[in-house]
């Protein structure tokens, strides 16, 4: 399942045949996520088509490359005429995910060639995917909103200059406005969501359904089903119900209670009774998230922008308190560390993204790891 050229995950080495863990390393093409991200932010630029380009392709872009790249990406952001209103108005969903994984299933009866597995069609049909995703959600929020929340609905037009976290932006927000600070930060959010090797959920999802030989729309769609789960791509909304409890049950500048209530969380005693603290420990990485540990300082600076430092305080009382009270309480074999989901939620919620799109962003990002784990598999 682990066996992949595009991303690795690393959260041990075997030492005489016993695993020892170690600090957490994410690799994309071989090229370690610190190094990605610390380089655009040198050069202060948006960075998420340059890292798809990077997966689907299997190297970074020239500069000629990647403005072709973005280029095709902006031309593919239009949804088919009169899509919004036929497959989303018309049969508005509560759930942002099934409508995103019925409107992806749609999309097949709009295109020419659909049932072609070149590498050549599925790369075409992976990038028109990734433009369109921003977008279907977007219309398909506005829709839920206007149905089911009896509120007003928005519908902006995607802008074919802009990043794709720009545009997530533009879109969702009823005005249409929002900072470079803002746009740069979901940037980051999706470059570190965009891929995690070939052993989670939604990918294995992915390459199984791709060996059966079937249709990118299919494929994709059977990674969304997947990825709505609470334990995969749902898990940053539990983290902030679980905070928003935190905050309505106890006094969470007293660090005792903090820590009894995390003790409660694992003894099934406080907020769902799943005996879970969410946001806390991986599969894989045990001293470390890198994901975390990369996106930490952005979630920082825009906690300080926004005037919420108490709200990051407490996160991080959370995050140092959490593997100490897991450690009394449970009998692992080791470490246990906050991951990627421990912080994403809080960034939605600074960027006043709703919770019903917290997943669905999850796979706007993810789409270009599924689509060349797709390519991967068929090549293979």
């Amino acid at each position: 399942v682990g066996a992949s050229h595009l991303g690795n995950v690393h959260g041990y080495i075997l030492n005489e045949g016993e695993r020892e863990p170690i600090e957490g390393r994410l690799t994309y093409r071989g090229y370690n996520i610190y190094d990605l991200i610390h380089g655009l932010e040198r050069e202060d630029r948006f960075g998420f088509e340059e890292i798809g380009y990077l997966l689907m392709c299997g190297e970074l872009p020239t500069r000629r490359q990647l403005k072709e790249f973005q280029h095709v990406i902006g031309l593919e952001r239009a949804l088919p005429d009169n899509f919004t209103e036929d497959m989303i108005m018309r049969a508005p969903s509560r759930d942002i995910m099934n409508k995103l994984a019925s409107a992806t299933l749609a999309l097949y009866s709009y295109d020419s060639n659909p049932d072609e597995t070149t590498v050549e069609n599925i790369m075409r049909q992976g990038i028109s995917l990734t433009a369109k995703f921003p977008v279907i959600i977007s219309h398909a929020y506005q829709a839920k909103r206007r149905y089911f929340d009896g509120a007003s609905m928005f519908l902006h037009v995607p802008d074919p200059e802009r990043s794709t976290a720009e545009n997530i932006l533009h879109l969702i927000r009823p005005d249409g406005k929002y900072t470079d600070d803002e746009a740069k930060l979901l940037d980051r959010c999706l470059i570190l969501h965009a891929e995690h090797g070939g052993g989670n959920n939604s990918t294995f999802t992915v390459r199984v359904t791709s060996s059966s030989g079937t249709d990118t729309y299919s494929a994709i769609a059977s990674a969304l089903c997947s990825l709505k789960g609470p334990r995969h791509g749902g898990a940053n909304i539990k983290v902030v119900r679980m905070f928003e409890d935190m905050k309505n049950t106890i006094n969470t500048e007293d660090r005792d209670a903090v820590k009894d209530y995390l003790a409660r969380l694992l003894d099934k005693q406080a907020f769902d009774g799943a005996g879970l603290i969410y946001g806390m420990g991986h599969a894989v990485y045990s001293i470390s998230d890198p994901r975390a540990r990369t996106f930490r300082k952005f979630v920082q600076k825009l906690a300080d922008e926004k005037g919420l430092q108490k709200e990051f305080a407490l996160y991080n009382l959370v995050e140092k308190l959490a593997p100490k009270v897991i450690a009394n309480e449970r009998h692992i074999y080791k470490g246990v560390s906050a991951n990627i989901d421990f912080y994403s939620g809080f960034v939605y919620s600074m960027l006043d993204l709703p919770l019903e799109l917290y997943t669905p962003m999850f796979a706007c990002a993810r789409i270009v790891g599924w689509s060349a784990h797709r390519m991967e598999e068929l090549i293979n």
